[in-house]
Order: structure tokens, then sequence, then C-alpha cells
């Protein structure tokens, strides 16, 4: 196979559609857009749900419930996540995020008591579950709250 040989996977490439030029191409005229009305002016926008002055959807469906700005979210690590790390190593954020146990952190990482732990371990994090640090510290653990 040579440079000059090679070419696009087929039906990849589509020749552009060129509208307005004449009878014989199909779409000359009103170049596909009908006749008048508002999807035919120049510069038409209508913004995302916009039915045309009818009430929209957004508007008629009902609200409930509550949905709180200032909430804090956790990154939660189940306990049986922690039995990768060594005996007597010091679990942080950091340590976490490079074994790839949390991902974009939110407002914190929380330990959850899913599970069980095996090894003697620091862990520090922004909040426990109270299951969580009642097994940390019976397997010799400590549990350190940032």
């Amino acid at each position: 196979m040579n440079l000059h040989e090679l070419s696009p996977a087929a039906g990849s490439k589509k020749a552009v559609k060129r509208i307005g030029r004449g009878a014989g191409s199909g779409n000359g005229k009103t170049a596909g857009k009908g006749h008048k009305g508002q999807k035919a002016r120049a510069g038409r926008g209508m913004r995302p749900g916009f039915e045309g002055g009818q009430m929209p959807l957004q508007r008629r469906v009902p609200k409930r419930g509550f949905n709180n700005v200032f909430r804090t979210e956790y990154n939660v690590v189940n306990l049986s996540a922690l039995n990768q790390f060594e005996d007597g190593a010091t679990v942080d954020i950091q340590a976490l995020m490079d074994k790839g146990l949390v991902k974009g952190l939110k407002d914190g990482v929380k330990v959850l008591g899913n599970g069980e732990l095996t090894r003697k371990l620091t862990v520090s994090a922004n909040a426990f579950s109270k299951s969580a640090k009642e097994k940390i510290e019976a397997a010799g653990g400590k549990a350190e709250v940032l």
C-alpha cells in the first residue's frame, strides 16, 4: 500500500447539498424551505422547548420536591475497597485517587461500612459512617476526619 493509493472509507465522504442553485438541482426556488412561514425566514431561531406560543411542556408538568443547591455531595468509598492497600498504610484522598477509587472530587470523600476490612490502616477522609469507623478501629486502624 502506497500513500497515493489511500482513499477514505466508502460512504464516509458525502457531497455537500448545494441549495438554491436552480430548478434542475432539485433544491431551487425556495431552497428546501417551503413557502413562507417562520421556518423560511432568515435568522429564525427558536429556543429549545419553544412550542410556538403554546404553554411549553416544561411549564405544563407539575413540579415536586426541592433541590438544595448547598448540599454536600461526597465521593463514597466502601471498606471492602480499602483492602487493596498494604497493611499499616496511610490512606488519604490522594492515595484513593491514585488507586482509581475516587474520580472527579466533589465535596470530599466519605467512607462507608460496606464489606469487611482485613488490614490495619490509618484512613483520612472528610466523613465516615458509624459502622465504617467501628470496623476500622476493630481492625486496629485509625479513622481521621479531615
